[in-house]
């Protein structure tokens, strides 16, 4: 034991970086349900 001040360092937490947008089939693959914007408030499922 030093008994020195205990300092608490906080890293970058590591999050993926998505450069370009998922692709529809690369969405689907992932498992992610595709949804396009119709209309106001209308989304139909790809």
């Amino acid at each position: 034991m030093c008994k020195h001040p205990v300092k608490k360092s906080v890293s970058r937490i590591n999050t993926p970086r998505v450069t370009k947008p998922m692709s529809v089939s690369d969405a689907k693959k992932a498992g992610f349900t595709v949804l396009e914007k119709r209309d106001q408030g209308v989304y139909e499922k790809l």
